[in-house]
């Protein structure tokens, strides 16, 4: 495996973010779709362990799906300022190779990027660049990646087209959850 290499420019982290648990209603397109009640509990959750693991982005790139804008807005809502957000239509139903090209156009000067968007584009993207996982990330995350996960990538480069499949380690793998308020 082919673990990060020190030196070889910045440390630059890529924030994938899953959206958080959807709703189905009937007669709703599937891009159109809203966060169910969970979805909603979980996503400020999600928020608030970004900030916590001071994991908060430079640049946020979400899906023009409902339920990953939504998830957008009620995590970032958690922050004191959140970070610009470009949403891009390409995000949505990506399979790794086209997320993969949306992320390398990101500007050289974004050091922290958050991605948002769906299954199973996002887990067949971290799978791929994660050369190495800090403890048992890579297993837990070839087991599952839910609603509302967070998977962290770090790697050295100059820039973000140097990220490659195999070139970045996983160092945090988390699923937040919010809490029903009684």
């Amino acid at each position: 495996m082919n673990a990060p290499r020190p030196g070889a420019g910045p440390l630059r982290r890529l924030v994938v973010l899953r959206h958080a648990k959807s709703a189905w209603p009937a007669g709703v397109a599937d891009h159109d779709r809203p966060l169910a009640p969970r979805g909603r509990r979980d996503a400020p959750a999600a928020g608030r362990v970004l900030a916590e693991a001071d994991l908060l982005p430079d640049l946020a790139l979400c899906s023009t799906a409902v339920r990953a804008r939504q998830t957008w807005e009620l995590a970032a809502a958690q922050w004191g300022t959140p970070p610009a957000v470009r949403l891009d239509a390409r995000l949505y139903a990506a399979d790794a190779p086209d997320l993969l090209a949306v992320v390398h156009e990101v500007p050289g000067q974004v050091g922290t990027l958050l991605l948002i968007g769906h299954n199973p584009g996002l887990e067949e993207l971290v799978l791929e660049l994660a050369g190495d996982g800090v403890d048992d990330t890579l297993d837990r995350l070839g087991v599952k990646f839910p609603t509302s996960a967070i998977a962290v990538l770090a790697w050295h480069g100059e820039s973000w087209q140097t990220l490659s499949p195999g070139t970045a380690l996983l160092t945090e793998l988390t699923v937040p959850r919010g809490h029903k308020h009684r």
